[in-house]
């Protein structure tokens, strides 16, 4: 059996274990961090051990969940990490919640229950304008009711802390929208039963309108040969054209920026030009992107006691060496692009890759262009490793994993570039975003800057008029 140790403001973690019956520990003082310790070791952090419990508790670890549904879990108790919780976390919430009962649609899971317990009080101190008018989060509103007293949960929550919801002040009704359509497989027992009976009277009424249209067929067959006429064949109706399909629209937000935390870092054994970090940042243990702790082995002894327990990292190479000291590489926090797909860099694979800032080259001297000064982007101060990072007007829910094929990032990227201020930006102009440019692609400011979801702007050190890779 699991045992727990809370931390005092943990509310997220209190309310899930209340659902299991499980073991809980207290110490004086409270840690810092919420531990768990199994037979296998402890692991750290409200995100890593929710997705440890959801096979534990009972009514999660009897459903089944794909692993789209998987990473969707995964990215909502990234998002909702952050504190505050960002407005775009809230607006990409209220859209994903508009045709959908839980997070996942119907399947309810430990990030129904997470989230609840960090936005609740957002949401109670919200007026009646922000819950139900026109731009009111009125979907969140009804998931938080729903998440709260649902018997399917049966979380023990007081009425006294519960989110107070007066059904009868709804300021705005918007227009009844369709869900978007999707086959549904057939519900288990009496609703299985139920749609095995309406498919045997369908089939049933097919055969009956068979049997009509052969008799009517043949009856007006032998009246044509009575009166010596034929039959005419009717005339098909010509189909339209179907509409042209929408081009998928091209967004930065798809892009996944997080804050990184390097905790160490070292030459790479098998090329002079590349480093190999261990980068923390905010991912769940069972990510397929992080690196198991049994397989980090070069960790020094003095790095494992400043991170104790280590909290789950991922292993990235970085062309880095020779431009930037390798001094400058240890214990830092970075802006790190999560999404990409994982490649295997001279042996070792590399799960996601460092944001830095270089001089652009003179006009007529971009082609053969070598680096030879690179400044690391740096977040503001204060920021947490897995915090979100994102282009002012530019905010959405990033994908879980960027197509190689479809060359997103390569679209995005040539618009990075740091402000007069060293503030780094994505410029839709320097993008060719404008003019024919701007089909397919996403509306937002000209120069929107980058910033983190608590609210500071990232930076180069120096380096004004900068490329950013």
């Amino acid at each position: 059996m699991s045992a727990f140790n809370v931390a005092a403001q943990d509310n997220a973690l209190s309310l899930l274990l209340s659902l299991g019956g499980l073991s809980i520990t207290k110490t004086e003082p409270a840690p810092a961090v919420s531990q768990m310790t199994t037979a296998s070791g402890t692991v750290s952090g409200t995100n890593t051990i929710a997705s440890h419990l959801s096979s534990e508790i009972p009514v999660f670890s009897k459903i089944e969940y794909t692993d789209l549904e998987k990473a969707e879990i995964e990215q909502w108790l990234t998002l909702s990490a952050a504190t505050p919780i960002a407005d775009s976390t809230l607006d990409a919430l209220n859209e994903n919640l508009k045709f959908r009962t839980t997070l996942l649609g119907e399947k309810l899971s430990v990030a129904d229950v997470v989230v609840y317990a960090r936005v609740k009080d957002t949401v109670a101190a919200w007026s009646d304008e922000e819950r139900t008018g026109e731009k009111g989060r009125r979907y969140i509103v009804r998931w938080v009711d729903f998440v709260q007293n649902t018997p399917a949960l049966g979380l023990n929550i007081p009425a006294d802390q519960k989110v107070v919801i007066d059904a009868s002040k709804v300021l705005f009704t918007p227009k009844p929208e369709e869900a978007p359509k999707k086959e549904k497989k057939p519900a288990a027992g009496a609703a299985a039963a139920a749609v095995d009976e309406v498919k045997k009277g369908a089939e049933a009424v097919a055969e009956t309108a068979k049997e009509a249209g052969k008799k009517v067929k043949d009856a007006a067959g032998a009246a044509a040969a009575a009166t010596g006429k034929k039959t005419e064949k009717k005339q098909k109706p010509k189909r339209e054209p179907a509409p042209p399909k929408e081009e998928p629209v091209i967004t930065p937000a798809q892009i996944d920026l997080r804050v990184g935390h390097i905790l160490y870092c070292r030459p790479h054994p098998n090329a002079d030009s590349l480093f190999v970090s261990t980068i923390a940042m905010g991912d769940d243990a069972s990510s397929p992107v992080v690196t198991p702790h049994s397989e980090i082995t070069d960790l020094p002894e003095d790095v494992k006691a400043r991170f104790n327990p280590l909290p789950p990292v991922r292993t990235v190479c970085s062309g880095l060496n020779g431009l930037v000291p390798l001094a400058e590489m240890q214990d830092r926090k970075v802006v790190v692009v999560a999404n990409l797909k994982p490649v295997t860099m001279r042996g070792i694979k590399s799960a996601a890759m460092v944001l830095a800032a270089s001089p652009r080259p003179a006009p007529g001297a971009e082609e053969g262009h070598k680096k030879e000064f690179v400044e690391l982007v740096t977040p503001p101060e204060g920021a947490v490793a897995g915090e979100k990072v994102f282009f002012e007007s530019y905010e959405g829910t990033p994908e879980a994993q960027l197509n190689p094929k479809k060359k997103i990032f390569e679209a995005i990227q040539p618009g990075f570039k740091t402000l007069d201020d060293k503030t780094v930006s994505f410029d839709r102009a320097q993008a060719g975003w404008t003019g024919e440019g701007e089909k397919g692609k996403a509306a937002g400011e000209g120069v929107a800057k980058l910033r983190t979801a608590s609210g500071g702007y990232c930076k180069a050190p120096t380096l004004v008029d900068a490329l950013i890779s």
